[in-house]
């Protein structure tokens, strides 16, 4: 018989945990979390001022240096089972772990779990758990030190431990770089035989879903008796008996006419319950019955990149995630709600949960899995060569086996990829000098990784890396095959390069932006307030970023003349140049499948290139991907010369519409005026040529082309940059009215308003706004509708603000 009994040693759980510094000048000795970060305890405890705040990232370096001990005592009752071991989820990073002052061994990998036999070590008072961390930073240089370095970006070299990557700084995140008890640990005791894992694989075959269980036992030594192993979806047992030692069973059981999992936009996501049994121990969860596929076939175009469910391609609409927060002992399924809320109110697919950052907790994928999100899940390799000696292979081979029985169960999961940009920092970044021949890390891309998930996870895709071409002699970053990261556009080019682009799927491209005004200002207190301001370029860590954002403008918006219009200016043209980008994308299909925006969220308050900020304020930029992720997408774009109306529509129904396209004045008179009837099959694109009459304008300077469906889809044209357009500064007013949780700020425009935007967290940081970058002809109006407590009498700017300010 097995009985297994959890006892958490964590601080819910009743025990009190302390933490200090084993070296260096910090002498004192608080009260720790566990679950929890050494950081996040020296700020509970008042030892340290907000990392997050002003420069203090600099100022506390040294808790990265530190080694760090944690300490707790508990109590044990003996419960007559044979077997008792210390399990700890996650260990952050190079740890030692005693009881009762014997060693039970040494950790150096954050993104696995320990199982520490702890049988005839247990007395019945004060047990003493004291887990040992050496600072991160300095094992990563001495590890660099002892064995040689591999080329990396930024600071440290954080390529030497299986440790988050971006934990160590990043070029949106700070430096940071900590340990702790990250996960949850506790005393399992059990006798006989338990569950040591569970990977419920569902597919669908015909009409009837396939569970296939996969359950491996752990037996304690000398254990007698058969067991019972027995799975549970939607009414169906099925059950085997085994003898003692035997380490796998597999079961498969079926549900007629199940109701297939869809990503949203294309179906509904019904969850099963699944139920395994090994006699009185027993393991839960949810999966949904689907099949996916990636299609990496050649074609005469170069080679595709088609993600199908149940058979149907998938338009991916999606996002990069990032750790939402710095510290990520502070994320729960609140806080990971917000962030999947944010993506399927923006209108995205799929979330490509990046390379640097760790394998999310089980909260984000079942919520993705609720809301039809697909995840592309990379193994956790970023931007670096990576060692492939011995004890760093067994790690990665024991992660990673950990991580695709752990995940694979979930229908949001569509996409295992071995890293990010590494096989492309191979080709083109300089490596190959300092590498010198020796591995890099292909060996587990190409074949380890690769063998793992078609050993664990044989129904979800393996892509090498992103970018990738899928071809031997093909460079990772060839627009014509596979996925393809666009940098130059923010990095050297202007924006409208996007337009030289004909790429099959975009995983990465991304353009910066200040966040809300009310989340840089809480951090950055530079007095003048200033783009180059000290505390400023704190919170700026892009390589010459605030230059880029200059340099960005282009002839498109004119350079700023205070601190207002920066902020204004930046956000604006950060929203401009992904639109730009992803209208001409999906203007492409079929030839091109998708976009992967970089990225969704922050982890802390920064100018960078997330969509929401680091207070969970949604920029200018998430209002403008709601509208280009929008199910039908209509935008006109150059084509051989001529304009043409793009109409992309990605639902399910037929797009039937009358469209009327007006060229105007940019005091809204009708110039010309030309209509059409839309006509756009399911799942497909048309383009329509529009005729002399709209695309010759007198006076390019002040006139716009306006096209407006019937169903109230809009795109607009402009013959000119804002920097020549001519628009009226007192275009519009605004009217503000009182509601039941806030206000209404109705917009009406009595000529072009261009990229009207609210920002109601200038007057309160905890208000939110519905919509952005709303344009309006004369005659035409738009309310705001802002959640808040107090109510203003009047907005103005810098509250309420539109291109027509920077340029009229």
């Amino acid at each position: 018989m097995s009985s297994v009994n959890a006892v958490p040693l964590t601080t819910n759980g009743g025990l009190a945990w302390t933490v200090r510094a084993l070296d260096g000048d910090f002498g004192t000795t608080v009260a720790a979390t566990v679950p929890g970060e050494v950081h996040t305890d020296l700020l509970a405890a008042g030892e340290i001022p907000d990392p997050f705040d002003g420069d203090n990232e600099s100022a506390l370096a040294w808790i990265g240096r530190t080694s760090w001990s944690y300490r707790t005592t508990f109590d044990w009752s003996a419960d007559g089972n044979s077997v008792q071991e210390l399990v700890a989820e996650g260990l952050d990073t190079v740890a030692t772990v005693t009881l009762n002052g014997q060693e039970l061994g040494r950790t150096r990998n954050q993104h696995r779990s320990y199982r520490f036999d702890v049988t005839g070590l247990l007395v019945a008072e004060g047990n003493e758990l004291v887990v040992d961390f050496t600072g991160p930073v300095t094992a990563a240089e001495e590890v660099q030190a002892g064995f040689g370095s591999w080329p990396h970006t930024n600071l440290h070299p954080y390529n030497a431990l299986r440790k988050m990557a971006s934990n160590f700084g990043w070029d949106w995140g700070p430096d940071v770089a900590t340990a702790g008890i990250w996960r949850p640990i506790r005393i399992e005791s059990w006798s006989g035989v338990r569950i040591d894992s569970v990977r419920p694989l569902a597919g669908v075959e015909d009409d009837r879903g396939v569970l296939t269980t996969h359950v491996a036992l752990a037996w304690a030594d000398g254990a007698e008796g058969d067991a019972t192993v027995s799975v549970e979806v939607d009414g169906t047992k099925r059950s085997a008996t085994v003898k003692p030692g035997t380490g796998t069973v597999e079961l498969v059981a079926t549900v007629d006419s199940v109701s297939l999992w869809w990503p949203r936009g294309h179906g509904e996501q019904p969850l099963y319950d699944v139920t395994v049994t090994v006699h009185e121990d027993s393991w839960h969860g949810r999966v949904g019955f689907r099949n996916v596929s990636l299609n990496v076939d050649p074609d005469d175009d170069g080679t595709r990149f088609v993600i199908s469910v149940n058979d149907k391609p998938i338009y991916v609409r999606g996002a990069n995630w990032i750790p939402d927060d710095a510290f990520v002992t502070r994320l729960n399924r609140t806080t990971y709600a917000t962030g999947v809320q944010d993506a399927v109110d923006a209108g995205m697919n799929l979330l490509r949960v990046w390379g640097g950052g760790i394998y999310e907790s089980e909260d984000f994928y079942d919520l993705c899995d609720e809301q039809g999100i697909l995840v592309w899940q990379d193994f956790l390799f970023a931007c670096a060569a990576y060692s492939e000696d011995d004890s760093l292979k067994a790690e990665v081979d024991a992660e990673a086996r950990e991580a695709v029985t752990r995940l694979s169960r979930h229908a949001s999961l569509a996409v295992w990829n071995g890293n990010n940009e590494n096989i492309w920092g191979y080709v083109e970044w300089g490596w190959r000098v300092p590498l010198a021949g020796r591995p890099w890390g292909a060996g587990y891309y190409f074949d380890l990784l690769p063998r793992i998930v078609a050993e664990l996870d044989p129904r979800t895709p393996y892509s090498h890396g992103s970018p990738y071409s899928f071809g031997q002699f093909v460079h990772p970053n060839d627009e014509r095959h596979g996925t393809m990261h666009i940098w130059d556009v923010w990095n050297q080019v202007d924006y409208t390069t996007y337009r030289d682009y004909k790429p099959r799927f975009v995983s990465e491209f991304g353009f910066q932006g200040p966040p809300a005004w009310s989340t840089l200002t809480s951090v950055v207190h530079d007095v003048p307030l200033d783009p180059y301001g000290e505390q400023m370029l704190v919170h700026q860590k892009a390589f010459e970023g605030n230059l880029k954002l200059e340099r960005g403008l282009g002839a498109h918006l004119p350079k700023w003349k205070d601190i207002d219009d920066w902020h204004w200016t930046t956000q604006l043209n950060q929203a401009r140049a992904i639109a730009f980008g992803t209208e001409h994308f999906r203007s492409l299909y079929p030839l091109n499948t998708g976009s992967v925006v970089w990225q969704l969220n922050d982890n802390w308050p920064v100018v960078s290139w997330a969509a929401v900020d680091g207070h969970g304020i949604r920029k200018p930029l998430w209002h403008v991907l709601q509208r280009v992720y929008a199910d039908r997408l209509l935008t006109v774009q150059p084509r051989d010369s001529e304009l043409v109306v793009a109409a992309h529509n990605d639902s399910d129904e037929t797009w039937s519409a009358e469209v009327a396209v007006t060229r105007r004045s940019t005091g809204s008179e009708t110039l010309a005026r030309e209509t059409f009837v839309l006509e756009v099959e399911r799942r497909s694109a048309t383009l329509s040529s529009l005729p002399e009459s709209i695309t010759k304008p007198s006076d390019p300077t002040r006139e716009y082309v306006e096209v407006r469906a019937a169903d109230g889809s809009t795109a607009y044209w402009y013959f000119v940059e804002d920097t020549a357009l001519r628009l009226q500064g007192d275009a519009y007013a605004a009217t503000v009215t009182a509601t039941a949780n806030g206000y209404d700020v109705t917009v009406t425009a009595t000529a072009l308003a261009k990229d009207l935007a609210l920002f109601p967290d200038r007057l309160d940081p905890a208000a939110r706004v519905d919509s952005g970058l709303v344009t309006l002809s004369a005659g035409e109006s738009h309310t705001f509708h802002v959640t808040a407590t107090d109510v203003p009498t009047s907005v103005g700017v810098p509250v309420l603000r539109s291109a027509n300010d920077l340029v009229s």
